[in-house]
């Protein structure tokens, strides 16, 4: 049972890294970015159910909340880049709740593996604390854009590319630093795996600060119009 799975979340890493990559060198907007990005989107979240899935098999808490983490980054990202964001309704309200118990039950865990108080289990503690703090942070952003009722212009697009920028990277980073041992020893000893994990982490703060401190899409069509 579990290596149809296996195949399946492989599967969809496989393409959604290839579709990241395809919607970043795409112009930003364009039928074709469009396209790569539903593919991403697709792909992740069949990649992350699985992952998930498995983790649980496996009783590997912290690979689950990782899953959980990269479902709700690229569908929050997706719908972000589609039209402009409604922050009200059910919906808003659920996405902020999740990432919010998500994030404090990453933390909560991440510190009982480092003081001890719990085990080993797939992830270090220090990967739980880093997820989680992200998703408080997304959590964070989720309640700001409650509070406002709506969210359009170069904070829309912000919110689109850093939740899409940050499932790609959990993609790169599983596969490259994760599964190293697919690679052959001679380029594991170099080191030059680093430089596609943390690719998606470069390109993010990039396009953020390009968007939050130039005129670059202040004034351009929403990134879902047609």
């Amino acid at each position: 049972m579990r290596l149809p799975i296996l195949i399946f979340h492989i599967s969809g890493g496989v393409l959604g890294m290839l579709a990241g990559t395809a919607a970043m060198l795409f112009r930003k907007g364009s039928d074709r970015h469009r396209v790569a990005g539903d593919v991403f989107v697709v792909s992740m979240l069949c990649m992350a159910t699985a992952a998930a899935y498995l983790a649980f098999m496996k009783h590997q808490t912290g690979n689950v909340f990782g899953g959980m983490l990269t479902i709700y980054m690229v569908a929050t990202a997706w719908a972000a880049g589609r039209r402009r964001q409604e922050g009200l309704g059910i919906l808003g309200w659920g996405g902020f709740l999740f990432a919010l118990a998500i994030g404090v039950l990453s933390v909560l865990h991440g510190a009982a593996k480092i003081s001890g108080r719990a085990p080993e289990d797939g992830a270090p503690g220090g990967m739980d604390l880093f997820m989680g703090s992200v998703m408080l942070l997304a959590a964070a952003g989720d309640l700001r854009l409650l509070v406002r009722g709506s969210i359009a212009g170069a904070a829309r697009v912000s919110r689109h590319l850093w939740r899409m920028c940050f499932g790609w990277f959990i993609a790169t980073g599983s596969f490259f630093l994760g599964q190293q041992q697919v690679f052959p020893a001679a380029i594991r000893k170099t080191g030059l795996l680093i430089v596609p994990a943390i690719l998606p982490l470069v390109l993010l703060i990039f396009w953020l600060v390009r968007v939050r401190f130039t005129n670059a899409y202040r004034s351009r069509a929403p990134l879902g119009a047609s």
